[in-house]
């Protein structure tokens, strides 16, 4: 992006992530915060009057942007993905579509294909084929959709380079990610399921301890500065989802693995609603099994070094024991 703006070319980043956008900008400072957008930014733009318009994240692409969380300048009934193309002369998306876990997330090559064919756009389309993430490991990301029935792996083989540990006990897991982050400061973090209720904080500000496991209780990240959790120092004693964890990498990840979605044995992967405190995917959701893959995937997969996990569901726990078994 620096080197397109070098260049004289009127270029910016959009996302559908409220987190990650406000974090680009808090990092860029206030000069440079106005080239970090979301998608709905560009409905009123004219046609080709951006140079590069970097989409990133977009398989959280929306149907329009005339939904409750746009701002009115910005509404627009258009499909959401007409409305990033048509402004700009070269339009870049970075896609994965087993990120989609929301019903409103329609983002998929074929929607930025079809789009880009009305305007009579050329087509690239690129293979990323290495990752920061998981020890630039492709055989772990092939074994997680493997354990999680997402797609086959055609490889079983567990690189070693990256740590994966099951904990008997939430509180032992918390312990070790406190241990991370004193060995180099604010690498660790713990997330979880939306298997909880999630507070408000109490009028002195304190957070609810929602996260409730036996003698495990810790509060979800700050409902008003939830973008924070990734980078502050804060969100090393909170609960993140996948919704402020999304986009974001840490050397260390602890994911406690709720029971919304669980593996039984002869019938493989069900999803359970009512164990679910997320509104927006169990409400009318008839792909919640395949979003909720989705989200386990997305919330075991946000680590450079090391992945540690704890199920409340022991046939679900057993499950990926006898799948790391095969490694």
């Amino acid at each position: 992006m620096v080197q397109l703006m070098r260049k004289g070319l009127t270029t910016f980043y959009a996302t559908g992530s409220s987190a990650l956008t406000k974090t680009f900008r808090k990092i860029a400072g206030t000069r440079s915060s106005m080239f970090f957008k979301y998608f709905y930014s560009f409905t009123k733009n004219e046609e080709n009057s951006i140079d590069v318009l970097i989409c990133d994240e977009a398989h959280r692409l929306r149907a329009h942007s005339n939904d409750w969380g746009v701002p009115f300048m910005f509404k627009s009934k258009n499909p959401q993905i007409d409305d990033l193309i048509s402004p700009a002369k070269i339009s870049i998306f970075f896609i994965d579509e087993r990120q989609v876990v929301r019903p409103t997330e329609i983002g998929s090559v074929d929607l930025i294909k079809q789009s880009a064919k009305k305007f009579g756009a050329k087509v690239f389309e690129y293979q990323l084929e290495t990752q920061f993430r998981c020890s630039g490991s492709d055989s772990y990301l092939q074994w997680l959709d493997a354990a999680l029935g997402i797609q086959e792996s055609e490889i079983m083989q567990f690189d070693t380079k990256m740590e994966f540990k099951i904990f008997d006990k939430p509180t032992t897991m918390m312990e070790q990610v406190r241990l991370r982050n004193k060995e180099k400061h604010n690498s660790a973090r713990i997330v979880a399921g939306f298997c909880w209720t999630w507070s408000d904080p109490l009028k002195n500000g304190q957070l609810v301890s929602d996260v409730v496991i036996g003698d495990f209780a810790m509060p979800w990240e700050h409902k008003k500065d939830f973008w924070k959790w990734a980078t502050d120092e804060s969100g090393m004693e909170q609960v993140g989802t996948v919704y402020t964890a999304q986009g974001f990498e840490f050397d260390y990840i602890a994911v406690i693995f709720g029971d919304d979605l669980v593996w039984r044995e002869n019938k493989g992967w069900i999803a359970q609603p009512d164990k679910s405190f997320d509104s927006m995917v169990k409400r009318g959701n008839k792909q919640i099994e395949e979003h909720l893959k989705n989200v386990y995937r997305v919330l075991m997969s946000r680590a450079h070094k090391g992945v540690y996990v704890y199920f409340l569901d022991e046939e679900t726990r057993k499950h990926f024991e006898d799948m790391r078994g095969s490694l």
